[in-house]
């Protein structure tokens, strides 16, 4: 449980320069030799498909032939969006301090998934617009009481939008200092299916109309009405750099998810990607630092109508499709045993040549 002091200590925690210092020929060295582990298991060249894609990226990651995962942790930030107030969801913004309440309670999917597949789950109020009991197992980092109404300005200052990644990149560190080599990040906020397609539109170029879905169950003329008010406020605001765009058109949560993203590459964990918003928050993350993906496992095809098309635009591969679109994490927490069987089967599985067993 986090008080307030000892949020003040998380938010000014130092951040990792991340430095890889990996020389070319080395690691291309070694790219063969754990490519060449993987292929002499005792199995046919390939039969364990995606399993085999995720040992060899696991271990590319960690640079070594026998990866681990260690204290794997799960963050979901939550904070309001001031947009919310124009109707673009079915449900009240009091949704989102309800949903915080929920998590603190143990009853969400996150909580189950997390509790059945061994994650840690912090919770992380970012910028909820509700004022909390002082003794919440929460993390207490509120940078104001929900992003503006970006129909009317934009939805956070810069000021705001680096205070947001600096939350994100210090609850990191804090994880890193736990011995956590395997991090995941979920969100709660109503409204962000929105700002999320925004931020899609932008980094992309895809339509807003193509970018905009059902978020949190809209109808079609609920749907109609979101998309012709995000195509307004894609032209109202003249940002450029990544970060600019972020302000303009993200949200506080989304904003920490960008920071939490970048901090964990340079930790060099692996990063388990979460459905819509958290691929959205990982998309801006690349426009800042590219090779941030390469730490990125994708492990779920949401529902929402962007998320397929973002991850073909990405050139990523989803674990599995199971129709989800709740969002707080949990297709990253339901994917994280198949991480591990990528690994176990890497570490544990006999080699042709220990089996005893021909390999002709």
């Amino acid at each position: 449980m986090k008080d307030r002091t000892e949020y003040t200590e998380i938010r000014n925690a130092p951040v990792s320069s991340g430095d890889s210092g990996q020389n070319s020929s080395l690691r291309g060295d070694f790219e063969g030799l754990l490519q060449q582990k993987i292929n002499l298991k005792t199995k046919p060249l390939g039969s364990l498909g995606r399993l085999e894609e995720l040992a060899f990226q696991t271990g590319m990651i960690q640079q070594t032939l026998s990866p681990r995962i260690y204290n794997p942790s799960m963050v979901v930030f939550a904070a309001d969006h001031g947009l919310a107030d124009e109707g673009i969801s079915p449900y009240p913004k009091d949704v989102t301090w309800q949903m915080v309440m929920n998590f603190c309670a143990g009853g969400a999917a996150i909580n189950v998934f997390c509790k059945q597949n061994g994650l840690e789950l912090k919770v992380v109020d970012a910028g909820v617009d509700h004022d909390f009991p002082a003794d919440l197992p929460i993390v207490y980092a509120k940078i104001r009481k929900g992003s503006r109404n970006m129909y009317r300005e934009p939805a956070m200052t810069m000021d705001e939008c680096r205070e947001a990644m600096k939350l994100g990149a210090a609850m990191v560190v804090t994880e890193a200092k736990t011995g956590c080599n395997t991090i995941a990040f979920g969100e709660m906020g109503i409204g962000n299916t929105s700002a999320s397609s925004l931020l899609m539109h932008k980094f992309t170029g895809i339509s807003v109309e193509e970018c905009t879905g059902r978020g949190a169950g809209l109808d079609d003329k609920q749907l109609d009405k979101k998309a012709c008010l995000l195509k307004e406020i894609a032209d109202k605001y003249r940002a450029e750099t990544p970060e600019e765009i972020l302000a303009a058109f993200g949200g506080l949560e989304i904003a920490a998810m960008v920071g939490a993203f970048l901090e964990a590459k340079k930790q060099n964990m692996l990063i388990l990607v979460d459905g819509f918003i958290a691929t959205v928050a990982a998309l801006t993350a690349s426009k800042m630092n590219a090779e941030m993906l390469q730490n990125c496992i994708f492990c779920h095809q949401s529902d929402e109508k962007g998320h397929k098309l973002l991850l073909d635009h990405l050139n990523v591969k989803p674990l599995v499709n199971l129709g989800l679109r709740l969002g707080e994490g949990t297709g990253a927490a339901v994917a994280l045993p198949l991480v591990r069987s990528a690994v176990s089967f890497l570490n544990e599985m006999a080699s042709f040549e220990d089996a005893g067993v021909s390999n002709k």
